[in-house]
C-alpha cells in the first residue's frame, strides 16, 4: 500500500473517443511544475493518486487545463454521487453565498432546518434526530460517543463495549481508528482501548466462515461479555471491497444488538444517498440501525457529514455540550439540499439499481477471463470492486491493482489508488448520473487493460 504514481510518466498513445480524451500523453510542463510544489510543501502522505492536476469536473469527466477528458470512476472518493458541478448544486452554492450568510456556528439558520428535515424524511421511521457535522471520521466517533454514553446510562459504567470489524474502515481519527480494523494503520495509538474489540467480517472470500455463530465465539474468545456490549458498527459494505456481509448474518446481528441492548449503528459514509442501488445501504438487509452515520455522496462537492438517530440516543447530551464549529454550515447545508433533491428527483438511485447488472456483469467478464490473478469481484448498484491476487494463489497483489489503474489512467479512466486492506483493489464508483454506453465504455478499457498486462 501507499505506492507513488510516477508524476512525469513515458509517453503513451493517443485517446479521443465521446468519454475520454488524452491528447497531451506526457503531463504538461505547468502540471510538473505544480505536482512538484506539493511534493515540496505537502507532508508525503497526500501522494499516491494518478497524477492529474484536476482543473474542473463535470458530470461524470474530470478535465485537466491541457485539454484531456478522463471518464471519472472515482467519484472524487464517493462524494459526486449527483455528479461533478452539476447546475443545480453550483447555483445553490452560489445563491448562498449571494446572501452574505457564510458561517453562523450553531446558531439556527434556514440553511440548517431544510436539511435536517429532508435527512430526517428520508431516514427510517423512529430515526428523526439528525446531528449534522463536517467529516466522516466526526460522524463515526460521535457514533462511538453516544452509543458508549447511552450503555452507561442503561446499563452502568461496565457497558462500554463496542465492536468492529477486521478490515473495517470508519476514518483516520483515534477513535474510528480503534473502532476500525485496518492492517498496520492504528500501531501509531500504542494503547488501545481493550474495550474495543474487531470481528472477522463475513465476506465469504476473505473471510469464509459467515456464521453469525463465528461473531459470538469470536467475541466471548475477546473476553467480551454480550451485555457488556454498548454498540456494533459496521460498514454498510467493507470500502475496502466492496465486500457485503450475508442477508441473514446481518438480520442475526440486529436480533443480538436488540437481545443485548446494544445499539446497531450502519456506517453509510460510502454506501449511502443512492450508491448501492437504494437510498440507503442498509436497506439491502432488511433491518433498521439505531444509528446511521452519513457523510461523502450528501453534498455531492462540499464537506459534510452527520449522524442520524433516535431521540432517546440523540438527546442524551444536553443544550452546548454535543456541537461542531462548522456544524451545519448555510454554503454547505445548500449544496447538500440541492444534491439530495437531484438524487430523489432525477431518480439517480433508480439508475444505480438499473445498471448494476451491467456492472456486475463486466466484472465477471473480466474474472472469467483471467480467474487465476481476479480472485475477488462484488458490485451492488453502482459500487464495484475487482480484487487482484497473485497468480494461481488467494494472496492479494497490490503490484497489479497498481498497474491496472496506472494503465486506465493513460487510456483516460480515472480511478482513485488501490484500495483494499492490502491496496489490492481497483474500485469502481462513477457517479450516479453515468448512463449505460459510458459504463461499458470503461468496463471495455478495464477489460483491455486487463488483457494486455496477462498477455
Amino acid at each position: 500500500m501507499g505506492k507513488e504514481f510516477d508524476i512525469t510518466p513515458a509517453n503513451v498513445p493517443k485517446v479521443d473517443t465521446k468519454y475520454r480524451r488524452i491528447v497531451t500523453p506526457v503531463p504538461h510542463p505547468d502540471s510538473v511544475a505544480t505536482l512538484e510544489t506539493l511534493h515540496r510543501v505537502e507532508p508525503i502522505s497526500m501522494r499516491g493518486q494518478p497524477p492529474i492536476v484536476w482543473d474542473r469536473a463535470e458530470d461524470c469527466q474530470v478535465y485537466d487545463k491541457y485539454g484531456n477528458m478522463w471518464l471519472d470512476w472515482s467519484s472524487g472518493v464517493l462524494v459526486t454521487n449527483a455528479g461533478h458541478g452539476m447546475p443545480e448544486v453550483r447555483r445553490a452554492i452560489v445563491d448562498q453565498v449571494g446572501t452574505g450568510l457564510l458561517h453562523n456556528y450553531v446558531f439556527p439558520s434556514e440553511e440548517r432546518a431544510q436539511l435536517v428535515e429532508f435527512l430526517a424524511d428520508l431516514a427510517p421511521e423512529g430515526l428523526d434526530k439528525v446531528f449534522l457535522l463536517t467529516t466522516g471520521s466526526e460522524s463515526t466517533e460521535n457514533a462511538l460517543k453516544l452509543a458508549r454514553t447511552y450503555g452507561i446510562e442503561t446499563g452502568g459504567k461496565k457497558k462500554i463495549g463496542f465492536v468492529g470489524f477486521e478490515r473495517g474502515f470508519h476514518g483516520r481519527t483515534m477513535g474510528a481508528q480503534q473502532v476500525g480494523g485496518m492492517p498496520g494503520q492504528k500501531d501509531w495509538i500504542g494503547n488501545e482501548d481493550p474495550a474495543i474489540v474487531q470481528i472477522p467480517f463475513p465476506d465469504g472470500y476473505w473471510t469464509e466462515n459467515v456464521d453469525f455463530d463465528f461473531f459470538c465465539s469470536t467475541l466471548k474468545n475477546k473476553g467480551l461479555n454480550a451485555d457488556d456490549v454498548c454498540g456494533v458498527m459496521l460498514e454498510t459494505y467493507q470500502g475496502v471491497g466492496p465486500d457485503f456481509a450475508p442477508v441473514a448474518y446481518v438480520q442475526a446481528l440486529s436480533e443480538w444488538c436488540k437481545a443485548h441492548g446494544a445499539l446497531l449503528i450502519f456506517d453509510e459514509v460510502q454506501a449511502g444517498f443512492g450508491r448501492t442501488g437504494k437510498m440507503w445501504g442498509f436497506e439491502h438487509y432488511g433491518v433498521i440501525p439505531d444509528l446511521i452515520c452519513f457523510g461523502k455522496g450528501v453534498s455531492s462537492s462540499l464537506p459534510l457529514s452527520g449522524v442520524i438517530g433516535k431521540t432517546e440516543v440523540m438527546d442524551l447530551y444536553p443544550p452546548g455540550s454535543m456541537t461542531s464549529t462548522h456544524t451545519g454550515n448555510p454554503v454547505c447545508c445548500a449544496a447538500a439540499l440541492a444534491s439530495l433533491k437531484k438524487i430523489v428527483n432525477d431518480d439517480l438511485t433508480g439508475n444505480a439499481a438499473r445498471l448494476e447488472p451491467v456492472l456486475a456483469n463486466g466484472i465477471k467478464k473480466i474474472q472469467a477471463a483471467h480467474p487465476d490473478v481476479v480472485g475477488h469481484v462484488t458490485c451492488k448498484g453502482l459500487v464495484g470492486g475487482v480484487q487482484m491476487v497473485k497468480a494461481g494463489q488467494k494472496e492479494p497483489d497490490p503490484d497489479l491493482a497498481y498497474e491496472i489503474v496506472l494503465r486506465c489512467f493513460h487510456k483516460g479512466l480515472l480511478f482513485f489508488a488501490p484500495v483494499g486492506a492490502w491496496g489490492q483493489t481497483v474500485k469502481i464508483s462513477p457517479p450516479l448520473t453515468i448512463e449505460q454506453d459510458a459504463l461499458e465504455d470503461g468496463l471495455q478499457i478495464l477489460g483491455e487493460v486487463v488483457d494486455d498486462i496477462q498477455r
